[in-house]
């Protein structure tokens, strides 16, 4: 070997399928991520279980309008029963994917390595991102196997229906954008505790303080935010007074998502770990 040969190969920067099997390496090295994603399973599935059983169990004691809604959409009934516990799963992991790295300092061997550093955020999303998905869509199946057939005393859905395989998909879709949603305010803010607080304020707390404003403008501003419209992709049937279709709240998740992604890229181009 030469000496140019090897100067090359020592200085060469690294392609993005390497970049992302060492994210990968990385992620699946922590053990909170495989706590994580084992909570994710079991807390999704056996929540879904015990909440539709909880409803089938109570049904003639439950008012016309519970039973019409669980009528109306009984698979976002079956998915919204695990998808409380699943979100918060899912946005505490997916702030200390990257937050648990600077609390440690190993950004700093990583933009080292790395010196383009949004090539190195790109492929931690797109890992982290595929992770999810898998794993989402595994519970959103598992769920709805389980749920559907508790339910079918009172209200009989199968995966033929209209909007059910959307919504069961949708589900898994769901909770991957959203995983890149906590990525991203992780990547923000930087710290594993101000972050995860950030995640689930935007999650659980400003959605139903929106929910209260009055008039059209509140209207409007809870249905826009990322999670009121990320889940209506789970939904089988509209609601009655929803401002956005399945795919179209998706979209707008996806966007609030991309644009946090691009704050985070951009400080963390200006800013040194």
């Amino acid at each position: 070997m030469t000496t140019d040969a090897a100067f090359f190969i020592e200085t060469r920067e690294p392609g993005f399928g390497q970049l992302m099997l060492s994210e990968w390496t990385k992620i699946r090295s922590v053990r909170s991520t495989i706590w994580s994603l084992i909570l994710l399973v079991v807390l999704g599935v056996a929540s879904t279980a015990l909440f539709i059983g909880m409803g089938v169990a109570g049904w003639n004691s439950a008012d016309a309008s519970q039973q019409a809604a669980m009528r109306l959409d009984p698979t976002g009934t079956i998915l919204g029963s695990g998808m409380l516990l699943s979100q918060l799963t899912i946005c505490v992991l997916g702030v200390m994917v990257i937050s648990s790295e600077y609390s440690t300092g190993m950004i700093r061997a990583s933009l080292l390595a790395v010196p383009k550093r949004v090539p190195m955020l790109a492929a931690k999303g797109a890992v982290f991102g595929l992770l999810i998905l898998v794993m989402g869509e595994l519970v959103s199946f598992v769920s709805f196997m389980i749920g559907a057939p508790i339910m079918s005393s009172k209200v009989h859905v199968s995966l033929g229906d209209p909007g059910v395989l959307r919504a069961v998909i949708g589900c898994g879709l769901y909770l991957a954008m959203l995983s890149l949603f906590a990525l991203a305010i992780g990547a923000i803010i930087r710290h594993t505790a101000a972050g995860i607080t950030g995640v689930i304020a935007f999650v659980l707390v400003i959605a139903p303080i929106a929910k209260m404003l009055p008039g059209t403008v509140g209207k409007h501003i809870h249905a826009y935010l990322p999670s009121e419209a990320g889940h209506l992709i789970t939904q089988q049937h509209a609601a009655a007074g929803d401002l956005l279709g399945p795919w179209q709240g998706f979209a707008v998740l996806t966007l609030w998502t991309a644009a946090l992604l691009a704050i985070a890229a951009v400080r963390l181009q200006r800013q040194d770990a």
